[in-house]
């Protein structure tokens, strides 16, 4: 019998904890009074296990085993993104369907985290005694820019060899860059529009916006006419302050933004064909012609690829335009063998030549470890011990905390290949058997890590 296979004695106190830890509404920047509390709920659930236990800062902890030998680590975060519209189960409840497990979090990441402790607890009662050290590292600001593990890692060590389970299954060897840009106007003048509001997180595809226009009626016939023959979905209110436009599209992870259906782009290309830059303003404009509704960045003239880590991919994650603020914020994930500064640089030039302001919210550099590490042969026998074949390796646009490891670690898991989890989208889930497969990998490599 598989070490791994031990996890599974915990199934029904696994999936109680869970159902109590994915109402907690843990979105880091809004309700960060929620995310205190998931990591409350964790060091809770830690004492009642008898592990050793550590608030690090006031976004992150480690949950220990054993003393000794190299520092191993599992990584997991406790935060997510909201949660955003058109779900058909309530976001922040435990719901299982047609043998699914559905929640905001239940596969990025609060599923993995849970697990993590679990895998420690199984350790602990099985009585393993390994010659290392393992630490489950929680923390609860990984959506929005990992500087929980910045400072996590300003007092505690790097581990020797760690993994995150916040990816898909086999190995990810390679993570692409992440540039995120905030984009401006010095002033708001544009003439007809008033307001423009879409998107929460920079890393995900908005699925909703919104436009106030003080429009005419001949405006109006116009942008109807052009909406019809537009792919968006449009709907038309009247207001007391104007003509109101409602886009609605799909929601997507920033990492694959073709898979989702940006309501913003969408939304800035219907009105950008019916007036003029004076009326709608300069970001809107640059937004139209820079972006156009694209994800692969050819008209910022950042159009690439390479041979390890695919294509650059480019999100408009968020427009607010009210007031004086007129602002966008972009996601740009670039290959790992291209240099972010060049990426930065054309960006730049072609903001700036529409007279706008080009912020730097966000920058992760590319990682890339050899195939042959001794972490990943290690990952990749405790894979194969369970599913009986060798793991595939691969790389990402997404970003994990395996970027704050100094090459020495990489995300493992817990998604399995032809599962439509919906990361980042509404009706977020995992089949539920493919949920315990991922405990039993997760524990198998976790023992491995400790013992060897």
């Amino acid at each position: 019998m598989l070490f791994g296979d031990k996890i599974l004695q915990y199934r029904d106190e696994l999936l109680k904890d869970l159902a109590y830890f994915l109402r907690i509404e843990s979105i880091d920047g809004e309700k960060n009074e929620e995310c205190d509390r998931a990591l409350a709920f964790l060091i809770k659930r830690a004492q009642d296990f008898g592990l050793d236990y550590a608030l690090v800062t006031d976004k992150s902890v480690h949950v220990q085993l054993g003393e000794g030998g190299k520092l191993c680590g599992v990584l997991s975060h406790v935060d997510v993104v909201p949660a955003g519209n058109n779900w058909s189960v309530i976001p922040f409840e435990l719901t299982e369907r047609d043998g699914r497990l559905y929640g905001r979090g239940i596969a990025d990441d609060k599923g993995a985290a849970l697990i993590n402790l679990y895998c420690l607890r199984a350790l602990k009662e099985n009585g393993v005694t390994g010659k290392n050290t393992l630490r489950a590292i929680f923390g609860s600001a990984e959506e929005t820019g990992m500087h929980d593990m910045k400072g996590y890692f300003a007092k505690e060590p790097l581990p020797d060899m760690a993994f995150t389970p916040d990816s898909d299954y086999g190995i990810c060897y390679a993570e692409k860059g992440i540039l995120q840009l905030c984009v401006s106007t010095p002033t708001n003048e544009a003439k007809v529009l008033s307001q423009f509001h879409a998107g929460k997180a920079v890393n995900a595809v908005p699925d909703l916006a919104y436009v106030m226009l003080d429009s005419s009626g001949y405006d109006e016939q116009l942008l109807m006419r052009l909406a019809d023959a537009s792919d968006g979905s449009f709907e038309f209110n009247y207001t007391i302050d104007g003509l109101m436009i409602i886009s609605r599209g799909k929601a997507a992870h920033a990492c694959e933004p073709q898979k989702g259906k940006n309501a913003a782009a969408l939304l800035i290309d219907l009105i950008t064909n019916a007036y003029d830059v004076e009326d709608i303003g300069q970001l809107c404009s640059f937004i139209d012609y820079a972006f156009n509704c694209e994800t692969n960045g050819r008209s910022l003239g950042l159009k690439m690829s390479d041979s390890v880590s695919g294509e650059l991919t480019v999100n408009l994650g968020m427009v607010h335009i009210e007031d004086s603020t007129a602002e966008a914020y972009f996601d740009i994930r670039y290959p790992v063998t291209v240099n972010g500064d060049y990426v930065l640089r054309q960006f730049k030039a072609v903001a700036e030549y529409s007279g706008l302001n080009v912020r730097v919210v966000h920058h992760d550099k590319p990682l890339h470890l050899e195939k042959d590490s001794p972490l990943i042969q290690e990952l990749s026998a405790a894979y194969e011990a369970v599913m009986g074949e060798p793991p595939t390796l691969y790389a990402t646009g997404g970003g994990t905390y395996a970027r704050k490891l100094a090459g020495r670690g990489v995300a493992f898991g817990p998604h399995f290949p032809g599962d439509p989890i919906n990361m980042h989208n509404a009706d977020e889930s995992m089949d539920k058997e493919n949920f315990f497969k991922h405990a039993q990998i997760c524990l198998e490599a976790m023992y491995r890590l400790f013992v060897n």
